[in-house]
């Protein structure tokens, strides 16, 4: 695989020689006007946790996406994006400056300093400035909001974003990440909220012209089309884009039954061997046919020269089937395995309308009432009501969850009748990608 420096010289030389039709917007536009809006996206929620690499941006089709600078190695390496101020990225030649400004009624002044885009997201470098003598209450960061991002063909959500206050608290240096823009906007449109004093919101839009002129391509953008089995279905991960500010997995599953699974995958990337750091996942259902599916992030890739790709599905969701009732002649602390995991039957307690029993588990096993009932008399006596769980502590680093399951018969219970239950499955199986060198 060729360097990042020798495919961003090459990309120079290209685009001394491609340009995008000056009618392409005018075309796209009104076939725009012909074509049914798109529904919004139901997530709008930004999520305060933001650590990642900077940045590069899209090539999309054959024309140019509207890039703003490429990061050499130099800020590959791990430097968290939330230390580094636009001021310390534009000093290095890198990121489009804005400099736009909104003055509010009360003086304060909200800027926004710089953007890098590319094809997971874009980036949005701010400050908020308060008037002379006044600072940021201890609600302050509460206080104004980014919304989203408006331009031609582009309508996209804020992701996460971070930030933090100056020592005497009069301004505010944050950034957003959003999800990708259009290759094709020009003008891009930021809007910025206020909650007033009154319990009114207002909003604030401020907008800036995109550049178009130095965009590059992602690390790894492959579709992977590879599933892992599992209990009542499957793992689908479907693509993988990698870029100089993070690595995104897309995936979907498909299970035998309706809904999300109980417990979502959890999923390691490796590259050339070496494992990259995870930075969380977000569901929804816009995989095939409504199905469930979720979206991976990770950190940047730790070289631009790779080799190998690997996906490890850690655990999932289990399901284990019980074929035989579970003797509750002998109770004790040692524990009874079923299939892969344990249970502990602890005590076994007579009581004014039954009897209970206090059964322990793994935190994530799930022992569901409708399949949870016990042999009495030659009678089959369901459990009548469970109580929270609570902590059990071996006393050796495990800390497990205990609940008394009580019954409502005259008849000391014989067997534990368990028909099925769900846990977390340690699954650890791979999909290996092909890298396909540029």
């Amino acid at each position: 695989m060729r360097t990042i420096e020798e495919r961003l010289e090459e990309h120079k030389q290209d685009m001394s020689t491609m340009q995008a039709p000056p009618e392409l917007e005018g075309r796209l536009r009104h076939a725009l006007e012909a074509t049914p809006a798109r529904k919004k996206k139901m997530n709008r929620a930004a999520t305060w946790v933001l650590s990642s690499t900077a940045a590069l941006l899209l090539l999309v089709g054959t024309y140019q996406y509207p890039a703003f600078a490429y990061y050499g190695s130099m800020l590959l390496n791990k430097i968290e994006l939330s230390s580094l101020s636009f001021a310390e990225v534009a000093e290095q030649g890198y990121g489009q400056t804005v400099n736009k400004s909104k003055t509010l009624n009360d003086g304060t002044v909200i800027t926004i300093d710089g953007v890098i885009a590319d094809d997971n997201g874009l980036l949005m470098y701010y400050t908020i400035d308060r008037t002379d003598g006044s600072v940021f209450t201890d609600n302050g960061s509460f206080r104004y909001g980014v919304n989203h991002i408006h331009g031609f063909l582009t309508d996209s959500d804020p992701k996460e974003g971070n930030g933090n206050h100056s020592q005497d608290e009069t301004q505010f240096e944050g950034v957003y990440k959003f999800e990708p823009v259009s290759p094709f906007s020009r003008t891009l449109t930021v809007t910025f909220s206020e909650w007033l004093e009154n319990g009114k919101r207002a909003t604030y839009p401020i907008s800036f012209k995109f550049e178009a002129n130095k965009a590059m391509k992602s690390i790894v953008k492959e579709d992977i089309a590879q599933a892992i089995p599992v209990d009542q279905g499957s793992v689908h991960y479907d693509a993988i884009i990698a870029s100089p500010t993070s690595t995104i997995v897309k995936g979907h599953y498909e299970m035998k039954y309706e809904g999300a699974p109980r417990f979502p995958a959890r999923t390691s990337l490796y590259v050339n061997g070496v494992e990259v750091k995870s930075w969380g996942m977000r569901a929804d259902h816009s995989g095939p046919k409504g199905s469930p599916a979720f979206e991976l992030e990770f950190d940047v890739l730790p070289t631009d020269r790779v080799k190998t790709i690997e996906l490890v599905l850690n655990n999932f969701s289990g399901y284990q089937k019980v074929e035989k009732p579970i003797s509750l002649a002998s109770p004790s602390d040692q524990s009874i395995r079923i299939g892969d995991e344990k249970l502990w039957i602890r005590s076994v307690t007579p009581t004014a309308s039954g009897y209970d029993i206090v059964i322990a588990r793994k935190q994530f096993t799930l022992l569901e009432k409708e399949h949870v009932s016990v042999q009495a008399g030659g009678k089959t006596v369901p459990v009548s009501s469970i109580s929270q769980s609570r902590p059990w502590d071996l006393k050796n680093g495990n800390i497990l969850r205990e609940q008394t399951y009580s019954f409502k018969t005259t008849e000391k219970p014989e067997l534990l009748l368990l028909n099925e239950f769900h846990y977390i499955k340690t699954y650890d199986k791979s999909v290996y990608i092909p890298v396909n060198s540029p």
